[in-house]
């Protein structure tokens, strides 16, 4: 099959590398998405496995439309009898941008339309009830070009489980996870994270440390579909917890200037299985502290449109440069913020800045190293 993995705007090269890890053959990196080919099997250990995508969707197929009636012809051509019985249920959703079809309500009618029509024919039945095995279909059209889809990660692969509750501004798990990958951390070193928040970027570095499969304490979608076994699924997590690394010497410091933030760090991170790797604590940035001479800064500092107002936001990042330059020189420190200005506010010019997207709002991750 050919399996694509969504991706927030600016992952699609480390969601490329976390497939083609995981041994399967990517044959196409676009904006926004990853494709591959896989089997049964990789339906379950991507989904399980991937920390940067958004979701896993079997691709059906691929055209360009410009007209309705293309669009109808085009989708009932295609295999749904391979998926969807006759009392499954088939919804369908998806976007348009920049193509001739552009009304969304319209697509969906259309599709969903000729999904019924191909499904007649194949059972015999002009009738329904779609009360069985969900198979969420979804389409994208890009400058007229169709991709027809089917979901099968159900609720986004940020979602892990560890995090049931956030602070006012959280940060997804998938774009923490990213930035804890690009930071290339030692794993017996020291990690640290002094606007900790509900814990989400020190809790996906002590999950990447010790091994531990985002997927492995969720549910997906597929799990429902009976062309996929329970035994692939079983095999699958099977294989991920024999691969959880439990001796790892990953030290993580935590902190934050919010009680209750640092309340549902400990909490959260108790359910992601990390709390071992992490001391946390409570106290403001210009506090760090740390014996080590080399470690890894990863943090999300508050900004003018997230907790704090502009002017407090520039003094604190003009705070966070003299503490790190002057007292620790050996760290590397990554930093993602939406403020453009922030090497001037910081007192020092990045060595790299990668443009990333936090939901609608576009931030920069300015990376400074340390000592190799």
């Amino acid at each position: 099959m050919e399996l694509i993995i969504t991706t927030l705007f600016g992952l699609e090269s480390l969601v490329s590398k976390e497939v083609k890890k995981l041994g399967y053959e990517v044959t196409e990196v676009s904006d926004g998405r990853v494709t591959f080919i896989g089997d049964e099997a990789a339906i379950a250990r991507c989904n399980l496995w991937v920390r940067c995508g958004e979701r896993l969707l079997i691709k059906m197929g691929e055209t360009t439309v410009t007209t309705f009636d293309e669009l109808f012809d085009f989708t009932k051509q295609l295999p749904w009898e391979d998926w969807i019985e006759k009392d499954d249920a088939f919804p369908v959703k998806g976007y348009s941008l920049k193509s001739t079809l552009f009304s969304v309500p319209g697509c969906q009618s259309v599709i969903k339309k000729a999904v019924v029509s191909a499904l007649e024919e194949t059972y015999a039945q002009q009738w329904f009830p779609e009360t069985g095995v969900l198979y969420q279909i979804e389409f994208s059209l890009i400058k007229d070009k169709l991709t027809l889809m089917i979901d099968t990660s159900g609720q986004p692969l940020h979602k892990r489980g560890y995090r049931r509750n956030s602070n006012q501004a959280p940060l997804k798990e998938t774009i923490a996870a990213s930035i804890v990958t690009l930071s290339r951390f030692r794993y017996d070193g020291v990690f640290a994270d002094p606007f900790c928040g509900s814990g989400t970027i020190p809790i996906e570095a002590g999950m990447i440390a010790k091994n531990i499969a985002p997927g492995l304490n969720r549910e997906f979608s597929a799990m429902k579909f009976p062309q996929i076994s329970k035994k692939i699924w079983n095999d699958a997590k099977e294989e991920a917890r024999s691969l959880i690394r439990n001796d790892s010497k990953l030290k993580i410091l935590a902190s934050d200037i919010d009680s209750g933030a640092v309340a549902l760090t400990n909490h959260n991170a108790k359910l992601a299985n990390v709390s071992d790797l992490m001391k946390i604590s409570e106290k403001p940035m210009q506090q760090f502290s740390s014996d080590a001479k080399e470690g890894t800064v990863v943090c999300n500092p508050p900004y003018g449109e997230r907790l704090l107002d502009e002017k407090a936001c520039r003094i604190l990042y003009k705070e966070m440069g003299q503490h790190f330059r002057k007292n620790y020189p050996g760290w590397s420190v990554f930093v993602l913020t939406p403020e453009e200005k922030f090497e001037d506010y910081y007192g020092k010019f990045c060595y790299k800045k990668r443009k990333l997207y936090n939901g609608m709002i576009k931030c920069n991750l300015f990376q400074y190293f340390g000592s190799k």
